[in-house]
C-alpha cells in the first residue's frame, strides 16, 4: 500500500473546511485557525495537497456520484426500485427529469468548490513560502492547478455555465462570476499548461499515484476535444504517446483491482483503501452482487445492472471485455470489471483509474480524423481484446464506430454520457434508448440543473439551466 493512498482520505476534515449549508458553497471563507496558522512550510503544504486529492476521492466527487451522474446517466445501465429517496433519484437522472434540489445534484456541485477552495487557497499562498525544497514547491502548484482543472472539467460538464473562482476567498461578501463552459474551458487549458511543465513525468515509492505531466497532458487534450480544437487535442495527447510512460496491459481483465493499481496503463487514478475507516471507494457498490448492500445489482431498492442493447454491443465470442459483464443468479448482467463481491458499503479497496493509455489512444484517433492512422489506434486497442477484424472495415461512420468502441472499453468508467455529449449525439441516442418511456430528443437535457440551494443563497446571481 503506497503512503500516499494511506494519506488521501484522512485528511479532508483539516484541509476542506469551506462552509455548505446554506451558504453559497464557493464564498464560504476558510477558518482563520486554519489557514494563518497552517501554510508555513513544505509539511503543510504536503498535508494540503493530500487534503484536495482526498476531496476528488471523496463520495460526492469520483467516490459516487460522478458515477451516478455520468454513468448512470447514459444508456449503458438501467435503474430500477423504489420511488423514494437514491432509488428516485437514479430514476429520474435515467428519465433526464432529476429535481433542483436533488442530494447528487447539491453534493457534487458541493464537493467540486470545496475542492476548488482549498486548490485557491494552496496558490494563493504557495509563492509566500520559502520551501526547503523549492522543486516540491513546483511540483504541489502543478498537482492543484492540475486537480483544480480536473474538477472544474466535471463541473462545466455536469452544469455548464458555472462560477469561475480562481483565488482564495478571505471574506463571504464576493460577486459571484458565473461564465459560460467555454470560459471555464478556457481557464483548464491555461492551468493545464502551466501545470505540464511543473510535475515530473512519474513518481516511484510513497508519491505514486499523485498527478503527471501524462495526466495533465490527458486531461488537455480531452477538454480541447470537448472544445472542438482536435489539432490542440492531437499535440497533447501526441505528447503522452511520445513520453513512452504507457503502454496497453496485455490483458484487459488485469488494468483494474488492488493488485493492478497503478499500472503502466494507468495515466492517473484515485487512490483507495478499505478497511472501515472512511477511506474505501463507494462506486463499486453499484456494481455489487452481495443483496445486503443497498446500493449493489438487484439490492436494496435501487437495482441496476448492465443494458441489453450494451450486450449487443459486444462480440460474446471474440472480445474478452465481455468477460467483464456477468449475472447474477437472477440472470440479471451486472458489470464486475471492479471487486463487486464486497459486503461493506463505500469500502471497496479498488482505485477509480480516471485516464488510462487506451483512452490516449482512442482520444487521438478522434482528434486526427478518419484516416489509415486513426483506425490503426482503434486496432491497437480493439486487438488487445482479441479482435483482429480491422476497424476501416466494420459498418458505420468513423465516428460511430469510434463511439461504440469507446463504449464497449469504458463501460463502468464514467465516459459515456460526456462521450455522447463531445459527439453530439445525445439526444438522438437517449431517446432511441428511452423511447418505452415516451422521450423524444427535446426531452434530453444536455445539462443537469443547478442545485437549488445554490440559486436562493445568491438570488438573481446564477442562471438556471433549462428544466
Amino acid at each position: 500500500m503506497n503512503k500516499l493512498k494511506t494519506l488521501l482520505l484522512v485528511l479532508p476534515a483539516l484541509i476542506l473546511v469551506v462552509s455548505c449549508g446554506d451558504d453559497f458553497t464557493i464564498l464560504a471563507p476558510q477558518s482563520e485557525r486554519n489557514v494563518e496558522n497552517f501554510y508555513q512550510s513544505d509539511t503543510d503544504f504536503r498535508v494540503a495537497i493530500n487534503g484536495a486529492y482526498a476531496g476528488i476521492a471523496d463520495n460526492n466527487l469520483y467516490g459516487r456520484n460522478l458515477m451516478l451522474l455520468h454513468e448512470m446517466r447514459s444508456d449503458n445501465t438501467f435503474n430500477g426500485g423504489g420511488a423514494t429517496g437514491l432509488a428516485e433519484s437514479l430514476q429520474r437522472i435515467t428519465r433526464f427529469d432529476e429535481l433542483p434540489g436533488s442530494t447528487e445534484l447539491e453534493d457534487t456541485w458541493a464537493g467540486g468548490y470545496k475542492v476548488i477552495a482549498s486548490v485557491n487557497t494552496i496558490l494563493s499562498r504557495i509563492d509566500n513560502v520559502d520551501f526547503d525544497n523549492p522543486d516540491l514547491a513546483d511540483r504541489i502548484e502543478g498537482e492543484a492547478l492540475f486537480i483544480r482543472s480536473l474538477v472544474y472539467y466535471n463541473l462545466a460538464v455536469t452544469y455548464g455555465n458555472i462560477p469561475l473562482q480562481l483565488e482564495e476567498v478571505t471574506t463571504p461578501n464576493v460577486e459571484i462570476n458565473q461564465v459560460s463552459a467555454d470560459v471555464i474551458y478556457d481557464q483548464i487549458i491555461t492551468d493545464l499548461g502551466t501545470a505540464e511543465g511543473l510535475l515530473p513525468a512519474s513518481y516511484s515509492g510513497s508519491d505514486v499515484g499523485r498527478a503527471t505531466s501524462g495526466a495533465a497532458s490527458t486531461l488537455l487534450g480531452l477538454v480541447h476535444l470537448t472544445n472542438g480544437n482536435s489539432g490542440l487535442a492531437e499535440d497533447a495527447l501526441r505528447r503522452v504517446v511520445d513520453s513512452q510512460e504507457y503502454e496497453l496491459v496485455p490483458a484487459y481483465a488485469d488494468i483494474w483491482g488492488p493488485s493492478n493499481e497503478n499500472n503502466i496503463e494507468s495515466i492517473f487514478e484515485i487512490q483507495y483503501k478499505s478497511g472501515g475507516q472512511g477511506t474505501g471507494s463507494g462506486f463499486t457498490e453499484y456494481y455489487s452482487t452481495d443483496l445486503s448492500i443497498s446500493g449493489g445489482v438487484g439490492g436494496g431498492n435501487v437495482p441496476q445492472g448492465i443494458n441489453d442493447n450494451l450486450l449487443d454491443a459486444y462480440d460474446e465470442t471474440d472480445d474478452d471485455r465481455f468477460e467483464t459483464i456477468g449475472t447474477d443468479e437472477d440472470d440479471l448482467p451486472y458489470l464486475n470489471k471492479y471487486d463487486a463481491s464486497q459486503s461493506i458499503a463505500f469500502d471497496s479497496d479498488v482505485n477509480f483509474i480516471v485516464f488510462r493509455y487506451a483512452d490516449v489512444l482512442l482520444m487521438l484517433a478522434e482528434a486526427i480524423g478518419e484516416s489509415p492512422e486513426a483506425y490503426d489506434l482503434i486496432d491497437e486497442v480493439r486487438e488487445r481484446s482479441g479482435l483482429t477484424t480491422p476497424s476501416a472495415t466494420l459498418t458505420g461512420s468513423f465516428e460511430e464506430i469510434l463511439l461504440l468502441e469507446r463504449r464497449r472499453e469504458f463501460v463502468g468508467e464514467n465516459k459515456r454520457w460526456p462521450d455522447l455529449l463531445r459527439f453530439g449525439v445525445a439526444p438522438q441516442v437517449m431517446a432511441d434508448f428511452l423511447s418505452d418511456e415516451g422521450l423524444t430528443p427535446s426531452d434530453i437535457r444536455l445539462l443537469y440543473p443547478i442545485p437549488q440551494r445554490e440559486l436562493d443563497a445568491a438570488p438573481g446571481q446564477l442562471t438556471q439551466n433549462p428544466l
